[in-house]
């Protein structure tokens, strides 16, 4: 067991705490239009120059699979939660999600123009961070990108995340764990929410 395990909620855990908080949850960002100014504005500037086919793993109730899909793109979610997911479905018809534990995702190598991250590792064991960002970068094909949402912080600490404990990231660590598995950094922001925790986002390429 990594040192990191014994603070890190089960699976089962986030799933459950996930479905139970699942009403709050999509009334507070389950559309696009309920989110912050700078996530539509990151992951719009990452959509700009996206081609599909895209994973959004972590997809939650859909609202960022849905974005991607309305503008053109070629999209599927994968969430671990099935209230958000019959939500999703629900909502965006037109897209296919599917149930699935992003720790053991392996997408077809160099099938994707592109996998959306956002604030899915936040509840996964730090410990096991590089190999799921390993498995997603080789699913990349040359070109495409990756852009992951997390919560930055001076170490890699547990927090109280209002659904379930969640872990923060310095940047630095986050943006060198994508350069170990062979992407290049493009740009990299943080931002300040109303509630005061530090967002933050980057996007890498693949270049090989």
């Amino acid at each position: 067991m990594s040192d990191t395990a014994a603070a890190t909620p089960a699976l089962s855990d986030v799933t459950a705490a996930y479905d139970e908080a699942a009403d709050r949850y999509i009334e507070l960002v389950g559309s696009v239009e309920r989110v912050g100014e700078e996530d539509r504005a990151a992951i719009g500037a990452w959509a700009a120059d996206l081609t599909g086919p895209v994973l959004d793993v972590g997809s939650g109730p859909g609202h960022w699979s849905g974005y991607l899909h309305d503008r053109g793109i070629e999209v599927e979610g994968v969430d671990a939660t099935p209230r958000l997911l019959a939500h999703a479905r629900r909502t965006h018809p037109g897209i296919v999600f599917r149930l699935g534990d992003l720790r053991e995702l392996e997408p077809e190598h160099r099938s994707l123009g592109g996998v959306l991250a956002w604030f899915s590792l936040i509840h996964t064991d730090p410990a096991l961070v590089p190999d799921v960002l390993r498995r997603l970068a080789q699913g990349l094909r040359p070109g495409g990108s990756m852009l992951v949402g997390f919560f930055a912080g001076d170490r890699i600490e547990p927090f109280d995340h209002r659904v379930i404990t969640g872990w923060t990231w310095p940047m630095a660590t986050m943006t060198g764990a994508l350069e170990a598995v062979g992407l290049a950094v493009l740009d990299a922001r943080t931002w300040r929410t109303p509630n005061g925790r530090c967002n933050a986002a980057v996007r890498a390429r693949r270049v090989d």
